[in-house]
């Protein structure tokens, strides 16, 4: 009998790889996401953009801003807002704590990653300092270098 492959019930629907380069990610946190339910049906069909988008805090909330979820193509008149203003959920102890990490410099909220999780969109944010140009130039180089010795050693084999 052949043994089915155990997963953790996450599927992975898009990533923020802008991110990492532009800034250094100093703690992850994971948050619910309050969606409309054509929303969740772009986001099982792969429909969500986070370049360019960003997370605030207002009014004892943490509001996703920027992120384009498309509209569904099966959608009637009641579709979404692509670029609509959304909540995140979180614990009060939680935002209070990513309120103090944003009151240092240069300090800002970016989303990581969305993905299911057990039937639920989370999104994965981080608590991110910007890079200077030289930092950018160094993690550059740092792959370059990772690449070079990964194909020397698949050479060898």
């Amino acid at each position: 009998m052949a043994e089915k492959k155990k997963t953790d019930g996450v599927k992975n629907i898009a990533q923020n790889k802008k991110a990492f380069h532009d800034y250094i990610v100093l703690q992850k946190y994971e948050a619910g996401i309050s969606l409309v339910g054509t929303e969740v049906k772009s986001c099982r069909d792969n429909g969500v953009n986070l370049t360019d988008s960003y997370v605030m805090i207002q009014g004892g909330e943490l509001k996703l801003i920027g992120t384009h979820i498309a509209p569904y193509a099966m959608g009637n008149r009641f579709n979404h807002e692509p670029r609509r203003t959304r909540v995140l959920l979180m614990h009060k102890r939680e935002i209070r704590k990513l309120r103090r990490g944003m009151e240092e410099k240069g300090m800002t909220l970016i989303p990581l990653s969305f993905y299911f999780k057990h039937g639920r969109v989370k999104v994965e944010i981080g608590l991110c300092k910007g890079k200077n140009v030289h930092d950018k130039r160094e993690a550059l180089k740092k792959n370059m270098d990772n690449r070079e010795i990964r194909r020397a050693m698949a050479a060898k084999r």
